[in-house]
């Protein structure tokens, strides 16, 4: 059985990380959650990550911030953007961050797992 692929979730508001978290366990990934940008890089540093799925605004590095550092040692790894707090001119809407999904906070847990599974190239569920 293959391993189930590894989304790196960075979020610093702990029950939608737990939400999360325990909804994209349930669909088949594995999961590790970081509080905010600095520790998800760090991790990201020493585990294999399959995606990325990530607030902007948190504390010690924001995700713009963490998203340009992963795009400098992988520039393919998906990046699923949740926030409140973009605006249309966004630099996230460049073509240079792709693959990225930007989605407006609050966003269900479900529309994350499927633009996860379009991202991966994985088969939607019924």
């Amino acid at each position: 059985m293959p391993e189930p692929l590894h989304i790196l979730i960075a979020e610093d508001e702990v029950l939608a990380a737990m939400a999360l978290e325990d909804f994209l366990s349930l669909k088949g990934f594995r999961v590790t959650v970081a509080a905010n940008g600095a520790e998800a890089l760090e991790r990201y540093g020493r585990e294999q990550v399959h995606a990325l799925v990530t607030d902007l605004r948190m504390p010690r590095m924001d995700g713009q911030t963490l998203i340009r550092e992963i795009r400098d040692r992988d520039a393919a790894l998906p990046v699923v953007v949740m926030t409140g707090y973009l605006t249309e001119d966004s630099d996230l809407k460049h073509e240079r961050w792709k693959p990225l999904e930007i989605l407006s906070k609050p966003v269900n847990p479900r529309i994350i797992c499927e633009t996860l599974h379009r991202m991966l190239g994985l088969p939607l569920e019924a």
